[in-house]
């Protein structure tokens, strides 16, 4: 899709020609759960004050999440972060406000979150529909959500019944659980290859998912969008816990590994690569400091209004 420079730009709206002039143009991506939201509480009062430092510079903020677009929906509000587009389902969903999107190549947002949706892989009933043909076919075992009755989702996540709905409003990928051995995942995933699938590892459940839709697509899709509209490249930092993040990871300039609760193997190509020894929103607000608390005054130094962030704390569990 060719970009075309958009000239009039809302004037609320944190856009890419938002920023401070003076500034080099800088982009953040992030994973939610375990990184900017603990894990556990999903608070994420240690990162307020880098979101509100933030904010104030008209640096944007990109949640990028295996989470649906309606479970986004509220929480976009409680961070703060509606002005700024997010990407859902593992990438297969990119949501871009009015500040990010072009008047000749994108239709006007619909529904209460008024943004502009871009699938980047094929729809979510495609891919029940193959992982239904693959589980009869090969014999293996694995249970999707789909399969799953709304009380049993809440149950297994701890999402009240509100969130496990939405949880369940799938666009382009299909959360499972495996509980077949590893042998059987192994023929599983290149069955999926051949229809043009991948099968990537979240918190709670494995996620099929298109196989250009991973974060790392989704991501540079939005790199690109951000250089047409500002004119120039962004300074870019990707922060994540997952092996989902991986990809995304692998697609910035500089890369935090946080500290997960887990055992799961982490390991982005990518030379300007920290890890930090904090867990959660701390380890969050220990990454981004680490590569721009000390090269830039402005960003160092810029009041910060805690009324910025929200104290907003979901109770709802990683899928």
């Amino acid at each position: 899709m060719t970009e075309h420079k958009r000239t009039a730009l809302p004037s609320d709206a944190q856009s890419p020609s938002d920023l401070d002039p003076a500034l080099q143009p800088r982009l953040v991506v992030t994973d939610l759960d375990g990184s900017l939201l603990d894990h556990h509480s999903y608070d994420f009062s240690p990162a307020k004050p880098w979101l509100a430092r933030l904010k104030q510079l008209g640096v944007p903020v990109i949640p990028v999440t295996s989470k649906t677009r309606a479970e986004l929906i509220p929480l976009r509000e409680a961070l703060g972060l509606t002005a700024t587009p997010f990407i859902a389902e593992n990438g297969a969903v990119i949501g871009l406000p009015p500040g990010w999107c072009h008047a000749r190549l994108d239709r006007p947002g619909n529904g209460r979150d008024g943004v502009v949706i871009k699938h980047t892989g094929v729809d979510s009933g495609f891919i029940k529909a193959r992982l239904n043909v693959w589980r009869k076919r090969l014999g293996v075992r694995f249970t999707r959500m789909g399969d799953l009755s709304l009380q049993q989702v809440m149950a297994l996540t701890g999402l009240d019944e509100t969130r496990a709905k939405a949880a369940r409003q799938r666009e382009g990928s299909e959360p499972l659980i495996w509980e077949d051995n590893a042998a059987a995942l192994e023929t599983f995933r290149i069955a999926l290859e051949g229809d043009g699938l991948e099968l990537t590892q979240g918190g709670r459940f494995w996620h099929v998912i298109g196989r250009l839709s991973d974060k790392g697509g989704a991501v540079e899709w939005l790199i690109k969008r951000f250089t047409a509209l500002r004119g120039s490249p962004p300074l870019s930092l990707g922060l994540g816990d997952g092996p989902n993040d991986i990809t995304m990871l692998e697609t910035v300039d500089q890369a935090v590994v946080i500290r997960g609760c887990h055992a799961l193997n982490v390991e982005p190509h990518n030379s300007a690569l920290y890890r930090t020894n904090a867990t959660g929103p701390t380890g969050w607000a220990e990454g981004v400091a680490h590569w721009w608390g000390r090269d830039d005054g402005r960003l160092e130094m810029a009041p910060v209004n805690d009324a910025a962030a929200s104290d907003y704390k979901p109770r709802e569990a990683s899928v």
